[in-house]
């Protein structure tokens, strides 16, 4: 079937959609609906069998709904409306929630429902929740909704709200409802209110003088203070006291002022800079594992004879600093006496590679992007150097670009079932490093490595099983994905052939470093990219800045327009790619 995707983003819950669907058989296109775009007129040119909108901030014209079955994507269960669904329902502590398609008509998220499926509601941020338990959710409730159409005989349900409570029409959730009193606000309330608002658009605060939007929260059970004061930092969060105890929060965004570019997040000490007064550094040790509740963002844990180093990153960028320690973290991880060591988080993003936010803040972002290109080679470089045990990429979420060749430096990726991949730099202007000239074609044949890069489409889990991008797809919720992990690492540790896997990785290094050294491959990415950083007229620098502000393309862009069934149909060439905004790596929450 020929389906058109309409979306205000090519985001997370877009790729998802894109990337299945295609996997089924389907010609899929997309059209971001911009402002002053023709909405009308581009659908007309694609002349869909099927529109659907995964993640619509506007309405869709009449002409088009009523011409097209519009098929919405709302996360919230049937009779829930309004722009603020998931921000609602966190911040009114629903532990049950769900996703309905329905059917585009004149009142916004009334029409008929195609599909709705239940889904849990965890204590974890939006943005999480959004890419998790939703999007899950929401795959499952478009793929039905798509048999559906197809088999031509299915008639939409009326909604009906009689006897809901939870499922009703509400308003935005502005900032006067999320407003944090320092004073008088539980550490639970605290935390309900900052998770309801990440990613976007965060909790408005006044903080050492300035109004700044907080991002992400965690709980802190040991430090306390006076409500509202800043206890401590750690990597690059700081810790601030509640009534009753304390939150980590991890980024900040200064607030707009009138005339100004728009804002964007930062780890909180690098936002406040010089506001920040001098605190305690509570760095916490690898080992032993920390048994009191708080955060950190790198932690290791033991179970028999497989060592697990998690780490989460905020958005899956990695920094200069967060790659350093995630390499310091790794090599003391290598001192422990373990034959099975999973590198990964535990179940949302892996990696999204290097961090363009802290890039584009530097004083020189050239030499930032050259400092943190190779941060990330180091720690990639010791995976790939590793001889003395087997190491497991567990992918629990999404992965793009450097983090994608980070999981493909170890032994074995295994990738939860929901997680979406995009193994290409060029919608960034970049030529990319992270040795993926030796470890992507290694992994799926040269052919496969440059369509992969060249189309810069997204790919699901299931066709990176069957490219062999990875090795084996868990299918389980998001919650369940590290004990699955754990499991099937505790049972490759026990395989007599792990020995033996081990020894022969001593022998395939020494035999590929007398032939292709890995130091040549680094050498000749990093020459490309050291091109790209000091060219200060190089599309590189005007699409990281177009990036990290969310600036919106002029138009579609072009490699999303034709209808693609999935590995079929010619390949894009770089100029197709190249310079066009980057939305391969959005991860924007509903709302």
């Amino acid at each position: 079937m020929h389906i058109l995707l309409l979306a205000s983003a090519f985001n997370s819950l877009t790729q998802r959609v894109h990337a299945e669907l295609r996997d089924r058989g389907h010609a899929v296109a997309v059209e971001l609906a911009l402002p002053g775009s023709p909405l009308a007129e581009a659908v007309r040119r694609h002349a869909p069998q099927l529109v659907v909108a995964p993640m619509l901030k506007t309405a869709i014209p009449e002409e088009v709904w009523t011409a097209h079955t519009c098929l919405i994507v709302h996360p919230g269960p049937v009779g829930d409306r309004g722009p603020s669904s998931l921000d609602w329902a966190i911040h009114e502590g629903v532990d049950q929630w769900g996703v309905t398609v329905l059917q585009a008509d004149g009142e916004m998220d009334a029409g008929d429902v195609w599909a709705s499926v239940p889904c849990r509601v965890p204590p974890v941020s939006k943005s999480e929740l959004y890419r998790g338990e939703i999007a899950d959710a929401a795959l499952e409730a478009v793929l039905l909704a798509v048999e559906r159409f197809a088999g031509g005989t299915y008639v939409p349900r009326e909604q009906d709200t009689a006897g809901t409570t939870e499922a009703r029409p509400r308003p935005y959730l502005d900032q006067s409802v999320r407003r944090i009193d320092w004073a008088e606000d539980s550490t639970h309330d605290v935390l309900r209110k900052l998770r309801a608002a990440d990613s976007q658009p965060g909790v408005l605060d006044v903080l050492l003088g300035g109004e700044w939007y907080l991002h992400g929260g965690h709980p802190e059970s040991v430090l306390r203070g006076r409500p509202g004061e800043l206890l401590a930092t750690r990597a690059g969060a700081v810790c601030r006291a509640t009534r009753d105890g304390a939150v980590w929060i991890p980024e900040l965004r200064p607030r707009r002022v009138a005339g100004q570019p728009p804002t964007y997040k930062l780890p909180a000490v690098r936002a406040l800079g010089d506001r920040l007064p001098p605190l305690p550094d509570h760095a916490l040790p690898l080992l032993p594992e920390v048994r009191h509740c708080t955060w950190t963002d790198i932690r290791y844990r033991e179970d028999g004879n497989v060592g697990f180093l998690s780490f989460s990153f905020p958005g899956g960028a990695m920094s200069t600093e967060q790659c350093r320690r995630l390499l310091d973290a790794y090599r003391e991880a290598c001192e422990r006496p373990t034959s099975v060591l999973v590198l990964g988080g535990e179940r949302d993003f892996f990696s999204n590679g290097i961090h363009l936010g802290v890039i584009e803040a530097a004083d020189d972002p050239a030499a930032e992007s050259w400092a943190n290109i190779n941060a990330i080679d180091d720690l990639v470089e010791a995976v790939l150097t590793t001889t003395d045990r087997l190491v497991v990429a567990a992918v629990a979420g999404n992965a793009a670009a450097g983090g994608v060749m980070l999981a493909l430096a170890a032994d074995e990726v295994w990738c939860r079932s929901g997680a979406v991949l995009n193994p290409h730099y060029r919608l960034m202007g970049l030529y990319g490093s992270e040795y993926w000239t030796h470890t992507l074609p290694r992994r799926v044949g040269p052919a496969t490595a440059e369509r992969l890069m060249c189309e810069a489409l997204p790919v699901s889990s299931a066709s990176a099983l069957r490219l062999g991008l990875v090795d084996r797809v868990v299918e389980c919720s998001p919650d369940e994905f590290a004990r699955e992990a754990g499991g099937l690492a505790a049972r490759l540790a026990s395989l007599p052939a792990t020995a033996s896997r081990i020894t022969a990785k001593k022998t395939e290094l020494d035999r590929l470093e007398s032939v292709t050294p890995l130091a040549g491959f680094r050498e000749q990415e990093l020459a490309r990219m050291r091109r790209t950083f000091d060219d200060p007229d190089a599309p590189y620098h005007s699409l990281r800045r177009s990036f990290v502000r969310k600036e919106r393309p002029a138009c579609t862009p072009p490699h999303l327009g034709p209808a693609l069934v999935a590995q079929t149909g010619p390949t894009p060439s770089a100029a197709d790619v190249t310079g066009t905004a980057l939305y391969g790596l959005s991860s924007l929450p509903n709302g």
